[in-house]
């Protein structure tokens, strides 16, 4: 039996928290940023619900539309809107969420899964770096930083900062704000995000170093209502 990939078990572990949020089936659901893999929309469309994914990069086949969202034509209003690790970097936040925010019904959802960079400090990504899984097909974007870290030469701040820069990366913070502007808050809570691409370290495992202040929780969940 073939092993999940990081981006399977991530999706995995996330599935639980974004079908929490739905309302009952079937309700229309849009996925932005889903991904090669279809993000949640394949277990959603088992729930019942009519999910649709957008992404440039989205499986070529029915539920899906393979282009940016800011171009994407919504027919009709939707009850929830799913976002998980689409919006830090996005080129105009408020854009995209101002179209989220019209493509919702009066009263519906957005469902927010994001990655605060600017808590990843060096102590967090020690840690990770220690954790990740053998070399391989495996490896991702945690083995990526590290190493074109150890080959910069620079401190770790230095290194993240020029990078984030280079990406034009929005910070957690800044996504915070830009939702609260947009929605009422429902849910809004730091959690783990590291763990899927670690070597047998679970959501809990993380979390447990994130309480016992060993690392900083860089993940956001969110849970929004549009007024």
């Amino acid at each position: 039996m073939t092993e999940p990939s990081p981006k399977e078990r991530w999706l995995a572990a996330l599935a639980p928290f974004v079908h929490d949020q739905m309302p009952p089936a079937p309700a229309r659901v849009l996925e932005i940023g889903c991904g090669s893999l279809g993000g949640f929309v394949p277990s959603l469309r088992a729930a019942g619900h009519d999910a649709v994914g957008v992404d440039p990069e989205a499986p070529a086949r029915g539920a899906y539309r393979r282009l940016r969202f800011e171009e994407y034509d919504v027919q009709q209003p939707v009850d929830v809107v799913v976002a998980c690790t689409s919006l830090h970097h996005v080129a105009d936040l408020g854009l995209v969420l101002d179209r989220a925010a019209a493509a919702l019904v009066p009263g519906g959802t957005i469902v927010v899964i994001e990655w605060a960079h600017e808590r990843f400090d060096e102590a967090t990504a020690r840690w990770g770096f220690d954790r990740l899984t053998a070399a391989g097909d495996e490896e991702g974007w945690l083995h990526d930083h590290r190493a074109e870290w150890e080959t910069s030469g620079r401190s770790w701040n230095s290194y993240l900062e020029d990078w984030a820069g280079s990406e034009g990366l929005h910070t957690g913070d800044d996504i915070i704000g830009a939702l609260g502007r947009r929605f009422a808050n429902r849910i809004l809570a730091r959690a783990p995000y590291l763990f899927s691409d670690l070597d047998n370290i679970t959501e809990a495992d993380e979390q447990a170093a994130i309480d016992a202040d060993q690392i900083r929780s860089t993940g956001i969940q969110y849970v929004g209502q549009r007024d």
